[in-house]
Order: C-alpha cells, then structure tokens, then sequence
C-alpha cells in the first residue's frame, strides 16, 4: 500500500454543520439499537470494513487524528458531538476497536513520523486491520512477565515465542508485538514494542474457538521471524511504557468511548421487555431501571475521561473505572436478556434468531471482565491510584528478569 488513502469529503469545522453533516450521515449509513435488537458479539468482517471506508469518505473517521495522516484534524469537541448523535444507532466499527482506538493512539504517541504516515491512513480508512499481541500462556494480567524474545541481527529483530488471546490476528496485516529485548533488565525495562507484518514467514496463527462458536481470538507463534529493525515502536526497552498507553486506551475504548462496546444496552433491552410484556414485571423494570442507571452514570465517567483528554491528559484511572463497571454492565445486560426471553432463553425453535442472539450475548459477556485487564486487576488499579491503598508486594521488582522464579 503505497498511495495514502484520502477523505472524499472534508467534514465541515462549524459546529452546528457538522452535526448536521454528522447526522445526515448516521441516518443513511447506521442502523438505530432498537430496530436491531440484541446487539451481534461479532461482526461480519465485510460489513465493518465496508462502514469504515463510507465513514471515512465522509470525512468521520479519526476526528481528532490530524489531516496529515488522513484524519480529520477537528477538536475533541466534533468528537463528543458525534457521539452524540451516534448515541442511538449501532455502528459496525467494533472490527477497529483495537486498530483504531488502541494502536492509532500509540503510534500518535510513539510511532516514527515514517510509521504514522505509511500506516495511519489505511488503519483509519479500515484497509488495515491491526490486532495487538500482549498476553502469553504464562503471562496475562502479569504482562511484564512475557518471555517471547526479541534479538537483533543486523538491520532485522528476531522474534521466538507465543502470544495468545490475540483477538483479530487471522484477519490482521499488522500488529504491535512487545517481546523481551533484554533479559539483564528487571521485567519492566527490559521490554520493546514492535510493528509485526503477519505474514512475515515464521509466525503461524492458530485459531480459539468460543463457546459462542465464534472464533474471534488466536494463539499466534513466533519462530525466527525477522522484523525489519525501523519497526521498533518508541525506544528501545521502552516497550511498557508504549504498553501502557496502550492498555489505557484500551480501557477507554471498551468502556468509556461514545460509542462503547457496552454503550446501548438499555434501551435495546426496555423495546425487548415491552415487545413481550415482560415490562409490567415490577422485578424486571426495577432490573431495567438499575441497568439503564448504570450505563448513564458509565457515560458521565466516560465524559470525564474524554474531557481529561481533550484538556492533553492520557488515559488515568478514571479508564480503569470505566472498564470495571462497563463489564459489569454486560454481564447484568446479559442476564436480563435471558430473563426477559423467558423460556424461548432455554429451548428456542430454528430460525428465532432473537432468542439465539440473546443466549449468545449472555455466554460472551464474562469476556468482558477479561478483555483488557481483569477486573481484579482493575480493582487493584483503583485500589492504589484512586483509593491511596498501598501496593502489594513486589519481592523481585529490581531483580533482573533472569533471575525471577518462573512457572
């Protein structure tokens, strides 16, 4: 991909315009939650690619991502109005989550300007799809503890090891691999981040399939795959700090974005419940009401981790808040779908589709209390920045990684 893909259409700086512009394009483009139903786990990759490329042709894509790197190089104020008027519609984008709300931001903050301008186009006209490679069987929410390598030889890096829980890999043309530089450093510092060409020989993806039956997550192993050295991301063992960031916005974009993952869910289930009467329940509207009182106080927190942003602040606590009761949400939406579905939620005929999409939400949803950090591992984030609580103990934490006890 040589050629930067540009915006057909610049998307207007006035602030009434560009509601209007906004507004006009959501209602020809997106589908409104409650004429959805239950919202898909999944989404085709076909359809997220085809509203990526009309969002960005509309000049909607990336909002604040300055102009040259095919952004539309408004403020934080067009994003929040766009989010406002996409509150009632289901956007197929869940496909960038990671591409656009996690990798974008890293390469903004870290990457070479060489890395922004080949890649960020294509990442926000949705040519691109990107995947990040953390976790490892003997590494989750410990991600300091990795021990896939990175040596160098001459002009390239050469990876070994394994990663897993890599959502999007087999879909994916790059992705943002930390592996371990230096094994003489204590486990924080001796990290790098990579830019990984999937089909680079040496690296195979293997799938994990769901109890859903969706395949959505992969293993991906590393065996001598050489990775050109300019695609080192930030400084060399610097790689936790570019993970951080990373892990930051992550939590932003699961669960306090204006267009979350688990933004939504109320309305969809208050149409469900008064479709089949299930709203005269005094039980259930008082669940319905619960719900519907916890995604608006999760908007309020997303609105102040979106206005520390606007005022220059990356991502604090505040994204480990929202991530922490945005799983939360899902899980008690979940349950509340198969209530309301009632028996049609145990035993469903062929062809109930609704009935079958609620189950599934319901089998997803403790996902979300591990897709970027446990919640325990929230809990232990508020416990020491927000509550003052003391850290636990860390024996090791200025022990060369080398000579840390491992499993």
């Amino acid at each position: 991909m040589s050629d930067a893909p540009t915006p057909t259409t610049r998307a207007p700086h006035d602030e009434d315009e560009f509601r209007a512009h906004a507004r006009a394009f959501l209602a020809a483009n997106a589908t409104r939650r409650v004429e959805l139903g239950e919202m898909p786990a999944y989404i085709p990759r076909e359809l997220g690619q085809d509203f990526q490329a009309r969002l960005f042709d509309a000049g909607l894509a990336g909002l604040t991502v300055p102009a040259v790197y095919g952004g539309a190089g408004l403020t934080k104020r067009h994003l929040e109005i766009f989010n406002e008027e996409a509150v009632d519609y289901w956007l197929p984008t869940g496909l960038y989550t990671i591409t656009i709300g996690m990798c974008v931001p890293v390469l903004l903050e870290h990457g070479t300007e060489a890395q922004r301008l080949r890649h960020i186009p294509h990442m926000l006209h949705g040519s691109e799809i990107w995947c990040q490679m953390f976790s490892e069987p003997g590494a989750g929410s410990d991600v300091a503890g990795l021990t896939t390598r990175a040596d160098r030889d001459g002009d390239t890096w050469v990876l070994n090891g394994q990663k897993v829980w890599t959502s999007a890999a087999h879909y994916s043309a790059f992705g943002m691999c930390v592996a371990r530089t230096d094994a003489s450093l204590p486990k924080h510092q001796g990290l790098s981040m990579f830019i990984v060409p999937l089909a680079t020989p040496g690296i195979e993806v293997r799938p994990l399939v769901l109890i859903t039956g969706d395949h959505g997550f992969n293993e991906v192993f590393f065996t001598d795959a050489q990775i050109p050295a300019a695609n080192l991301v930030g400084d060399l063992n610097g790689g936790w700090r570019c993970a951080m960031s990373m892990l930051m916005n992550e939590r932003v974009a699961l669960g306090a974005s204006g267009n979350s993952l688990v933004s939504g869910r109320a309305d969809v289930l208050i149409e469900a419940a008064r479709a089949n009467g299930a709203n005269h329940d005094p039980a259930i509207r008082q669940e319905l009401a619960g719900l519907y009182i916890l995604e608006q106080v999760l908007g309020y927190v997303g609105l102040r981790v979106r206005a520390a942003a606007e005022s220059g602040r990356a991502p604090g606590p505040e994204g480990s808040i929202a991530k922490l009761m945005g799983s939360r949400l899902v899980t008690r939406a979940g349950s509340l779908g198969l209530t309301i579905a009632g028996a049609r939620a145990t035993a469903w005929l062929p062809g109930d589709d609704e009935a079958a999409s609620v189950v599934k939400a319901f089998v997803h949803a403790p996902s979300m209390a591990i897709a970027g950090g446990t919640s325990e591992i929230q809990h232990n984030i508020i416990g020491e920045r927000v509550l003052g609580l003391p850290k636990e103990p860390e024996p090791f934490k200025n022990a060369p990684f080398r000579d840390i006890p491992k499993n």
